[in-house]
């Protein structure tokens, strides 16, 4: 016999509605430029078929999507990407995929608006493309951790020297992670909810 909706076990892939038990709800945002793995990240953390608006790319956007480091993507999300992780019988997190292009900037800034925080993705070969998407959280006041995410291939550099490369203040969380895998994925999201946490307690006092 099948199971009711919201009757299995927290977290198990396919559950449609949120338990009974839960009493938060969190906005996160998965952010950074484009071709950094978010698509992948949100799909392979959701507990539930994950929304996705990706379009085939054409020839109309060779000149402003840049595909170095990678050659072979065919897709780009046009507007979001959406997931839902339940973390514990209270607490879960929806997961909101941003677009990685500067085109869609006004978007962006409408996603921001509910979310307590951010994991910016980062692409070793390409650290230099995630200034901007930092810059606008800071602008806009928005807590966030980074999370490298280590393509096949790409350099590996040590945590202190990516830190300094990215400029990033001491209490910044910084990880590496694996968009691929959920258990690698599944720690840089706790990275940051633990950030968050621990900001939340020193706003109280």
């Amino acid at each position: 016999m099948d199971s009711a909706p919201g009757s299995d076990p927290v977290g198990q892939a396919g559950q449609v509605y949120v338990s009974d038990t839960v009493r938060t709800a969190v906005k996160i945002l998965i952010v950074g430029h484009f071709a950094v793995g978010k698509t992948t990240f949100v799909g392979t953390l959701s507990e539930i078929r994950p929304l996705r608006t990706e379009e085939t790319m054409t020839q109309a956007s060779e000149t402003v999507d840049d595909l170095a480091g990678s050659p072979d993507k065919t897709t780009t999300t046009v507007a979001m990407d959406f997931g839902r992780l339940t973390l514990s019988e209270q607490l879960v997190l929806y997961l909101f995929g941003a677009p990685g292009q500067k085109r869609f900037t006004p978007l962006w800034k409408d996603m921001l608006n509910g979310a307590l925080g951010a994991l910016v993705l980062a692409d070793t070969r390409r650290l230099d493309q995630s200034f901007d998407i930092m810059g606008l959280l800071e602008e806009h006041g928005m807590p966030y951790a980074v999370a490298v995410n280590q393509f096949d291939g790409a350099p590996v550099f040590p945590a202190a020297e990516i830190r300094e490369a990215l400029d990033l203040l001491p209490e910044t969380p910084l990880v590496t992670c694996d968009a691929r895998h959920p258990a690698s994925s599944t720690e840089a999201l706790i990275s940051l909810v633990e950030y968050l946490m621990t900001r939340t307690s020193q706003e109280r006092r």
